[in-house]
């Protein structure tokens, strides 16, 4: 009777640390993904309508395997394109060039960039959703295996730019060449 207990005990604890184990890897599975998804950029901008004095209303669309990810990276996608990329005049909104001149920037100062973009990092201080992260039919679309997801921002170029040059990553516009 002891002999079986033991048995019993012994293989309850094995199973036991067996699941916890199979849980720990998939869970962590999981963050990796979601960093790697948010770590990637992905994405397109344009221009949507001219903003109210400073900000830029734009409409970007991120890529993802998870449609309310794509959502949450479409503020860090926001930011990123008018710090590197700006994007291109549609209609009657004019285009806007990137805030970054120099194109080695995000290697050069990828210290900084890894902190501003972190999960709950500085750049969250620059960028709004314009309706309260809804998307709409015509704006959720599935390629492939992943979702794209058109998202209406509203980034405040300004405060961004003055923060940037502040921190010495890109020039004032008051400076000489």
């Amino acid at each position: 009777m002891k002999k079986v207990l033991k048995k019993t005990t012994l293989t309850f604890i094995i199973t036991l640390l067996f699941l916890l184990i199979a849980s720990e890897a998939m869970y962590g599975q999981s963050r990796r993904n979601k960093k790697e998804n948010t770590d990637i950029w992905k994405y397109e901008i344009e221009g949507v309508q001219t903003g109210v004095q400073g900000t830029y209303l734009i409409k970007v669309w991120s890529y993802s395997p998870n449609a309310n990810l794509a959502v949450e990276q479409a503020k860090k996608n926001a930011v990123h394109g008018i710090i590197f990329r700006g994007f291109a005049g549609s209609g009657r909104v004019p285009g806007q060039r990137a805030l970054a001149t120099n194109p080695n920037l995000e290697v050069e100062k990828q210290d900084f960039f890894r902190l501003f973009f972190a999960e709950g990092g500085k750049y969250l201080k620059f960028v709004s959703l314009t309706n309260d992260g809804a998307v709409a039919a015509e704006d959720r679309l599935r390629v492939g295996k992943e979702y794209k997801i058109g998202v209406i921002m509203s980034v405040n170029v300004d405060a961004l730019r003055k923060d940037l040059e502040e921190a010495g990553i890109i020039k004032s516009l008051g400076r000489g060449f």
